[in-house]
């Protein structure tokens, strides 16, 4: 078989290895892969959703509030005289039915006061599309 062992000093071992079960097992495990592969490639179907056009999207009333280097509100270029008019201006926007977007650009040089205020007010009549614009002059 594998190597013969005897006595006789003219016999040779023999140091091969019997690769027969080797080769025997390697084919096994090839048809096992070759059985499986088709299975783990089967695609799954799905129904998926057609896309219909929608209705077009009116464009979102843009709100310009400024505050000015005195730390003054204005609403779309109109000085607003108080916080009474800011808040009057407010309750408003946030009764509108698709509220408008609230654009806040501050001035460089006014104070923070103002600016909070404007926010705080927001959030507590309800608007939600708010944004602080023109920060780029904050860069220098």
């Amino acid at each position: 078989m594998g190597m013969n062992v005897g006595s006789s000093q003219e016999d040779d071992l023999l140091m091969e290895i019997n690769t027969t079960p080797l080769i025997d097992v390697m084919l096994v495990l090839l048809i096992m892969l070759i059985i499986t592969i088709p299975i783990q490639t089967h695609a799954v179907k799905l129904d998926m959703p057609v896309n219909t056009p929608s209705k077009q999207q009116q464009k979102p009333v843009v709100v310009q509030i400024d505050i000015t280097p005195d730390s003054a509100v204005s609403w779309n270029g109109e000085r607003l005289a108080g916080r009474e008019q800011l808040e009057a201006k407010l309750d408003a926007a946030s009764k509108m039915s698709p509220q408008p977007e609230l654009h806040i650009k501050p001035n460089k040089d006014a104070t923070y006061a103002p600016v909070a205020m404007v926010l705080a007010e927001s959030q507590r009549l309800g608007l939600t599309k708010l944004g602080i614009v023109g920060s780029e002059q904050f860069l220098q």
